[in-house]
């Protein structure tokens, strides 16, 4: 286990090595764009990467408050699972009814590389690969049909 002072070093080494990686692409609307803290322009919809030992991963939660709004939301992106697939060139893991530490709901949608150890520095550039081409391909879904989970939500 890393004490708290090498934690913090090693989280900002790989996601400043990551930010730098980034800086180079600019969104499918050719915009430049904080991949870190990606705008998904939809209140309680987030996008988030995740490392640790047991791989990496890009994850979208759902975590509307009203149940209501998650679910048709959820629906929604079930209409646009092929074309949302095809573009990450893989399946995503779609789970319902997670519960977070903090006691409230939520879904998820999530594509993971398993295979990846966050705490191995040599796994770092496969890590930073896998997150980059799998952010890319989001970006270019998310742009194009953004608008309508934007109108689900207002």
């Amino acid at each position: 286990m890393l004490k708290p002072e090498e934690r913090k070093a090693f989280n900002e080494a790989f996601w400043g090595e990551f930010r730098l990686l980034m800086r180079r692409y600019n969104s499918s609307n050719k915009r430049g764009i904080n991949w870190l803290n990606y705008p998904t322009d939809v209140k309680h919809l987030y996008l988030r990467l995740h490392c640790d030992n047991l791989g990496c991963a890009l994850r979208m939660d759902f975590q509307f408050k009203d149940a209501a709004v998650r679910e048709v939301v959820w629906e929604q992106m079930e209409e646009l699972k092929a074309v949302l697939e095809q573009e990450m060139g893989t399946d995503g893991i779609w789970t319902r009814n997670l519960s977070a530490p903090e006691g409230f709901i939520f879904d998820r949608i999530e594509w993971v590389n398993p295979e990846l150890n966050y705490y191995q520095k040599d796994h770092w550039p496969a890590i930073h690969s896998y997150l980059k081409d799998r952010l890319l391909a989001f970006d270019r879904f998310y742009q194009e049909f953004k608008e309508v989970l934007i109108l689900l939500v207002d």
